[in-house]
């Protein structure tokens, strides 16, 4: 057949009004973030989670006092210009410290993201890819590891590091740990030693159900190894259930490290967790309830927020429910 000019029509208004109302293809990441945003309680979320970190970095830059420095004739003061949230018994000031237990807090949901990212994934992908017997000790080492109460691996580590390994933060290798005493380096070492278990077994069960897809096929005939499969091929497309995951996980890591300050197993006096003032908060309810209460209000609406953080992006990237 002759193409002619004959046979191409100008467009008339009805197929340009058409053309111009089509919307532009979105990447897969482009869609997720436009249904995110959509999404108006994940959005809120989103933004007070970055509040709590500029707060975290900024309030003890600029104030005058710090986490430890106690003023003099200011004890157990109510909220008020100098100190918006008032001070404790000995007189420091409740916005720094709830502000260095926000690093606290933050720094161990960092903890968890990369034990997650890192052992977790990694664990996860080998022993679903490999399956088989592989698989079968992989799992059963963490069926062992994950029936061991949390309360007594802390316990275990703070007896072994006060009394046997103490020595070890004179190092100047070790010293940054000497600061953070060691009650925060028991919980950083709980973190690493059970906390990956859960994505462990996401990631495998994920593993489990790509690998028998026809694109791993395709990468095998063409003779890819078996890690450059794993990495490029299988866990890239199980990032969307990792971020969820991770995402819902920071919330319980953060409780976890404010529960076990609350019951004096966490960070050692005089550093600030929000589990350690809220744990002092409770002696004086009676004569100072604002040392109780706002460490608890920071606990909840924090957890309250990556929460509905997770959910948000858990509906943004669920590909079922592309419109």
């Amino acid at each position: 057949m002759e193409i002619t000019r004959e046979l191409f029509k100008p467009v008339n208004r009805k197929e340009d009004g058409q053309l111009q109302n089509m919307k532009p293809s979105l990447t897969y990441w482009q869609d997720v973030w436009r249904r995110l945003r959509s999404n108006k309680v994940a959005t809120i979320s989103l933004f007070f989670i970055l509040f709590i970190i500029l707060f975290a970095i900024i309030v003890p830059m600029i104030s005058s006092y710090s986490y430890s420095d106690q003023i003099k004739g200011q004890f157990g003061q109510k909220p008020s210009w100098a100190h918006p949230l008032g001070t404790d018994t000995l007189g420091r000031d409740m916005l720094v410290r709830i502000a260095y237990g926000a690093r606290i807090s933050l720094s161990i949901g960092l903890v968890a993201c990369l034990i997650n990212l890192t052992i977790g994934v990694l664990y996860g992908g080998i022993s679903g890819y490999f399956g088989g017997k592989t698989d079968h000790i992989m799992m059963r080492i963490v069926d062992i590891i994950y029936s061991v109460p949390l309360m007594l691996y802390v316990i275990l580590l703070m007896v072994v590091l006060k009394e046997r390994m103490g020595g070890l933060f004179e190092l100047p290798v070790l010293s940054v740990f000497k600061t953070a005493g060691v009650g925060l380096v028991s919980v950083y070492l709980v973190l690493g030693l059970i906390y990956w278990v859960d994505m462990a077994r996401i990631v495998r069960g994920q593993i489990l159900s790509l690998k028998e897809q026809e694109y791993v096929t395709a990468a095998k005939t063409l003779g890819a190894s078996n890690l450059k499969i794993l990495l490029r091929h299988l866990l890239p497309n199980c990032i969307g259930p990792i971020l969820v995951t991770i995402t819902l996980q920071i919330p319980t890591a953060i409780f976890t490290e404010a529960f076990l300050s609350f019951v004096g197993l966490g960070v050692d006096a005089p550093m600030a967790s929000w589990g350690s003032l809220a744990s002092a908060g409770k002696d004086a309810i009676r004569s100072y309830p604002h040392l109780l209460l706002f460490p608890s209000i920071a606990i909840c609406i924090t957890m309250l927020a990556f929460n509905l953080f997770g959910d948000g992006l858990s509906d943004a990237m669920d590909p079922r429910l592309r419109k």
